[in-house]
């Protein structure tokens, strides 16, 4: 059963204190229809409506002033705790690593490469589909690194002490079912898909909503969005099914659905690592990111067209290649 998140009690606050939801889609850095589309969600779970749209903007109904009384007092009491638990963290070198993540092929290998690397004494992680909920991690000081892929409206993001690379321009694939009549291709024609039902994430989980679409657009067709799904097993089943879904690069065919990519790379999404500059890896980073190197190089070949994809295109992946090449980094004793 779906529950309420400390992301959409963060939401809600923000829409009530600005205002608006345009204005507070603004401040928390995601789009407004992906804030609208996730109001639309939390109403579900309450039970009822929280806002109405007004001249004066967005206006909260009487269960909504509830909610959100309540919601203030959660948060708070969130905060408190943090600030209790970090006073009570005598010596740095103890405190847990926090490992933020999006649910990617790479995250086990990076947290074996961590651990060989970070002398902690507790590695911990965090697996999160959204982009922004992992954003707040970092920005809170609950997590010291996260590795996600960029959202659209990060570039609206207050974000400080923190340090932002690119890992890689990755390219999106595709999976279909393995009777589709396109499976016998080796690369794939967006607009050949442009009949077929598209399975993607919920709108405030989906960091390809608007290029996706601006893509299809260009071409002609707009996407049958009809599946909304978080989790790969079950968008790789749907496709298996007759669907299409995007897919990371690396990713295998597997029963019912092959793994092909889009001609010419037509959509790319950049992968990016975060680390906290006031955290306990803040003067490491450069042996985090030769870290989070290694373990995105070590997926590469297990599709062979994404490896061939890499090494005809070293223009996406310059940062990475340049950590390779570099000694690995000593384990402090």
């Amino acid at each position: 059963m779906a529950e309420l998140e400390l992301r959409h009690l963060r939401a809600i606050c923000a829409i009530a204190e600005e205002g608006s939801v345009s204005k507070a889609a603004i401040r928390l850095g995601v789009t407004q229809p992906a804030l609208t589309a996730q109001l639309r969600s939390i109403e579900r779970l309450v039970g009822g409506e929280l806002f109405r749209r007004s001249s004066n903007g967005s206006i909260p109904t009487e269960l909504g002033r509830s909610v959100v009384r309540s919601a203030r007092v959660v948060l708070e009491d969130m905060s408190a705790l943090l600030a209790t638990a970090r006073t009570h963290t005598q010596n740095p070198a103890e405190a847990p690593l926090v490992v933020a993540s999006s649910p990617m092929l790479f995250t086990s290998a990076l947290i074996a490469e961590l651990r060989a690397w970070i002398k902690t004494s507790e590695l911990r992680t965090e697996i999160d589909s959204s982009g922004p909920a992992l954003l707040d991690l970092i920005t809170s000081k609950q997590a010291d690194i996260a590795v996600f892929e960029r959202f659209e409206g990060m570039e609206n993001r207050t974000l400080r002490d923190v340090e932002v690379r690119t890992i890689v321009e990755e390219p999106q694939f595709v999976a279909l079912s393995s009777d589709s009549p396109l499976a016998a291709q080796e690369e794939i024609d967006l607009v050949d898909l442009a009949d077929l039902d598209w399975v993607v994430p919920p709108p405030d989980q989906d960091t390809m909503r608007l290029g996706f679409r601006e893509a299809c657009e260009k071409l002609g067709f707009t996407p049958r969005i009809t599946h909304h799904v978080t989790e790969g097993r079950t968008a790789m089943a749907l496709a298996a099914a007759g669907a299409v879904c995007l897919a990371q690069p690396a990713s295998l065919s597997g029963p019912g659905f092959v793994i092909r990519p889009l001609r010419g790379a037509i959509l790319r999404l950049p992968v990016v690592l975060v680390i906290r500059l006031d955290g306990v890896l803040g003067a490491r980073r450069h042996e985090v990111f030769a870290c989070v190197a290694h373990a995105y190089r070590s997926i590469v070949d297990r599709n062979p067209t994404y490896a061939q994809w890499w090494a005809e295109h070293p223009e996406a992946h310059v940062d990475v290649d340049n950590a390779l090449a570099l000694p690995r980094p000593t384990r402090p004793t």
